[in-house]
């Protein structure tokens, strides 16, 4: 079965309903992007009128965190993941739509293979930036993934 956008929404809104309550949508995922949006609105802002840091968390983990899923579901093994690491910089004050967007579907794959034939655990860094709708940048966000086949 092959992860779409629509799938994604679905879950989230069973799974992770404090983001699907937010916003937060998936618009596009193939083997190496991702890109999800999420738009300012009064339940996910904070005191100074723009979008909660958390909520800008959440789309970009799940940024990510979707392109893992589809990597792991491809490989047809039983792989646990988890965020180990993260940290992130914000750089403009998040109104209006914002799209996260990570381009490191490309990087799973290693950590991928490599845990398969060894059994041991692997770690990745991703990353994933958040823009406004005039391009700019409004955060970035950086998660350390571990990677680890099931017993």
């Amino acid at each position: 079965m092959r992860l779409t956008p629509s799938k994604l929404n679905t879950f989230s809104m069973l799974k992770l309903p404090s983001a699907y309550l937010c916003g937060v949508r998936v618009k596009h995922l193939d083997d190496t992007i991702c890109k999800i949006t999420v738009k300012h609105r009064w339940i996910n802002q904070n005191p100074f009128k723009s979008m909660f840091w958390a909520v800008q968390g959440m789309a970009a983990e799940l940024s990510t965190g979707a392109l893992m899923i589809g990597k792991i579901q491809e490989s047809g093994k039983r792989i646990s993941m988890l965020v180990t690491s993260n940290n992130a910089t914000f750089t403009k004050k998040a109104t209006g739509k914002i799209t996260f967007t990570c381009n490191d579907g490309h990087l799973i794959d290693h950590a991928l293979k490599k845990t398969i034939a060894t059994g041991q655990g692997q770690t990745l860094w991703m990353k994933s930036v958040g823009v406004n709708e005039d391009g700019v940048a409004v955060s970035t966000f950086n998660f350390e993934w571990s990677v680890k086949v099931k017993q």
